[in-house]
């Protein structure tokens, strides 16, 4: 169950001083990036799988390494943090070896050291001419993560009831919005000035410089491909073959995205039962009475959490767990069993599902993964909304999806303790080499709409469409996907416009 499940959510791809340096001024140029230290590579020591686990056998030709960057690229001689790396060496020898490919699976605050020791077996076609790169991001696990309180507290933060959707509701929310904030400035403060997308691109490039390539050939999911575009904007001529997987639209607003994300996730939700009524489905008979089936579920844990071994199953670690769930097509059969399991009164497999999606261990401890995501969201913008934004945008997505709907990051960017900029709103890639985006037709995260935007916004950009279900295309299955972008990644053959693959 952990490895089908595990694998699942892969493919889809979900410590510090008290007292915060000084805001820096605006970054040196983007042509004023110094010579890199190379990185020393060494054994993994400390690859962990989704459940906190180490690997059962871990694949010796793989690396890990550090490389210092500037903590504030407006200082570039002064402090610095280590990035943590990992390296999958080429396979078929040095004669066929095209350099190196920089993998960032998303989040943001994805773990990429582990993520693509996972990935690896998935990717063998561009291994055999690439060396698989990829890193924890600033602010994300090895790399300086961001801890907001310990293991209690997360566990408080992250089983918050989102219903029923009232001014109690409300307030509770804000109340644990404060608190959670003022713990990620008590325990991180230094680096949260420091973690957004703009530096992390500055260090890309600085990856880029050790490893020895002339110029960056880059794979991005999810949040990915914004970091992505801000580096082919602030680097065009640094941009080798770049390919961007399930694409965010960099400008849209917390209200705009709030509401374009719930449709995904109710689109997919709805697809997720009509799929599971086509059979005997644990649910329902049919679609309407599965669904209430599942709102009644839901309800009903707002007042009685099912108790789980020393836990407890709420409301809000089940509306996680389905979320979790819809992002790949793989783990729908598990999400039906999970919830026609929690409707017998057995929570053990959606809880599960909402431990996968929040990064919580077996031990009761949290990776940065929910910790890393508000951090760098709220400081890669200066929006901070008011309260009646916050109320509307609710309202809004309430009525697109009672199970889905919500007020969104807003309401914790609000208070978050570290100002935010919108320069990593602002993409333009003009000057740089072809970039591929692939968006899905079915994506809940990144819905399709953000494609040809995006795609639009970075005017070297061409679409590639895939027809069918689950965050991201590259890892979701499908062999025409995974065609197109491995010639282009390979043989650099551009696909044609208009290029679309059907669901696998």
């Amino acid at each position: 169950m952990r490895r089908v499940t595990a694998a699942a959510l892969l493919l889809a791809a979900a410590a510090g001083c008290s007292t915060a340096p000084a805001e820096p001024a605006s970054g040196p140029s983007a042509d004023s990036t110094a010579a890199s230290d190379k990185i020393s590579w060494g054994p993994c020591t400390d690859i962990k799988r989704p459940d906190g686990e180490p690997p059962a056998r871990q694949d010796a030709s793989i690396r890990c390494g550090k490389l210092a960057v500037p903590l504030d690229y407006a200082k570039p001689d002064g402090e610095t943090l280590d990035l943590a790396l990992i390296k999958l060496p080429a396979t078929g020898g040095a004669s066929k070896r095209l350099g190196s490919v920089v993998f960032n699976f998303g989040g943001p605050g994805a773990s990429g050291v582990d993520t693509l020791d996972q990935a690896g077996k998935a990717l063998t076609t561009l291994r055999a001419r690439y060396d698989l790169i990829s890193f924890d991001p600033r602010g994300v696990e090895r790399s300086y993560g961001v801890r907001c309180g310990d293991g209690a507290e997360m566990d408080k933060f992250v089983a918050l009831d989102t219903l029923p959707p009232d001014d109690e509701t409300d307030r509770q929310l804000s109340a644990a919005n404060k608190r959670f904030a003022a713990l990620c400035q008590q325990n991180s403060g230094k680096i949260l000035p420091y973690v957004g997308t703009v530096s992390a691109a500055r260090d890309m490039d600085r990856i880029r410089d050790a490893v020895g390539d002339p110029k960056l050939n880059y794979v991005g999911m999810s949040y990915g491909t914004q970091l992505g575009a801000v580096y082919a904007t602030l680097f065009p001529k640094g941009v080798g073959r770049m390919v961007l997987d399930a694409p965010l639209d960099p400008t849209v607003t917390f209200e705009q995205r709030t509401l374009a994300q719930t449709r995904g996730f109710q689109k997919a939700y709805e697809s997720f039962l009509r799929a599971c009524v086509k059979e005997t489905c644990a649910l329902g008979k049919d679609q309407a009475t599965a669904n209430t089936n599942v709102e009644n579920l839901l309800n009903q844990l707002t007042a009685q959490p099912l108790k789980v071994g020393d836990r407890e199953l709420s409301q809000g670690l089940a509306s996680t767990g389905v979320a979790a769930a819809l992002y790949s097509e793989l783990t729908w059969p598990f999400l039906e069993e999970a919830l026609g399991a929690a409707l017998k009164g057995n929570g053990e497999a959606l809880l599960y599902l909402a431990d996968s999606y929040t990064g919580r261990s077996p031990d009761g401890s949290y990776s940065t993964q929910m910790t890393s995501f508000p951090a760098i969201t709220c400081v890669d913008t200066a929006e901070r909304p008011d309260e009646a934004t916050l109320r509307r945008t609710e309202q809004a997505s309430l009525k697109i999806s009672p199970l889905f709907g919500s007020e969104g990051s807003g309401g914790l960017c609000r208070v978050w303790p570290a100002k935010g900029s919108d320069e990593a709103r602002r993409v333009n890639a003009t000057g740089s080499g072809p970039i591929v985006v692939v968006g899905g037709k079915g994506d809940p995260a990144t819905p399709y709409e953000w494609a040809p935007k995006l795609t639009a916004q970075l005017k070297t950009a061409t679409l590639v469409t895939y027809e069918g279900e689950g965050h991201g295309a590259y890892l979701s299955g499908s062999k025409c996907i995974q065609g197109l972008v491995d010639a282009y990644l390979i043989d650099g053959k551009v696909p044609a416009k208009g290029a679309s693959c059907p669901a696998a």
